[in-house]
């Protein structure tokens, strides 16, 4: 059995794939864990998420956490495109590939699934989240908005029980992440910033083996589709 964390997909569907089926190869054994941001800027946010729900009706492994641009869609089928933080271009994007002119008309089967993830997760030895957790509040896992959002903080690990933590949801340079994990840190940013293939520091998927420490790493190989570049 292997355990793997993969974060901040954001519709590179074909780039995925390929993670998981030829680097990690994924056995129904393993355990996947995805912490967030499916959906938006990228080609193929319908298609993260088919592949996602596809590997968990085959009885694959795969946990799922929400992100940030997950809840953002979810809130748009009743607020509508308001609640999306996306250039109208991406907004587009997304629309066209769900085939859908409304974000309210979004297939109830994918709101569901966005509505059934969590905000983080415990395990033996580690912590999962999207962004983070507010160390200033009296409850740290009440604070949704942190776990979703957060960016620039300073971890208690005594809070964590000294457990490892695992994140995604802010952009970082590829070999940022590799020293990290060369160093065991404590905690591990695991967004490369594979949507943003246009900056030469980004443009990666990363999988990180939760045991062996070993970091698999797959290029964007959904490009070219229009997206910001990310500063």
């Amino acid at each position: 059995m292997a355990r793997y964390a993969i974060s901040d997909i954001h519709g590179c569907a074909r780039t995925f794939k390929v993670l998981v089926l030829e680097q990690l190869q994924l056995k129904k054994t393993d355990e996947l864990y995805l912490l967030g941001d499916y959906v938006n800027k990228g080609p193929d946010s319908k298609g993260v998420l088919d592949f996602i729900i596809h590997l968990q009706k085959q009885q694959y492994q795969v946990h799922c956490l929400r992100g940030n641009h997950d809840q953002m869609l979810l809130k748009a089928t009743s607020k509508g495109e308001s609640a999306l933080n996306l250039s109208d271009q991406e907004k587009e994007m997304v629309l066209h590939n769900f085939g859908m002119h409304d974000f309210k008309k979004l297939p109830s089967n994918y709101a569901n699934f966005i509505e059934s993830l969590p905000f983080y997760l415990e395990l033996p030895d580690y912590f999962l989240v999207h962004a983070g957790f507010d160390f200033h509040q009296t409850d740290l896992f009440s604070d949704k908005e942190a776990m979703l959002n957060i960016r620039h903080y300073e971890v208690d690990w005594d809070r964590l029980d000294n457990k490892r933590l695992l994140h995604g949801h802010t952009p970082t340079a590829l070999h940022s992440i590799k020293k990290s994990v060369a160093h065991q840190d404590a905690r591990i940013n695991l967004d490369a910033g594979c949507v943003y293939y246009k900056n030469a520091a980004y443009g990666n998927m990363v999988a990180l083996d939760l045991d062996t420490n070993l970091l698999n790493i797959q290029c964007n190989l959904d490009r070219p589709y229009n997206v910001r570049r990310k500063s």
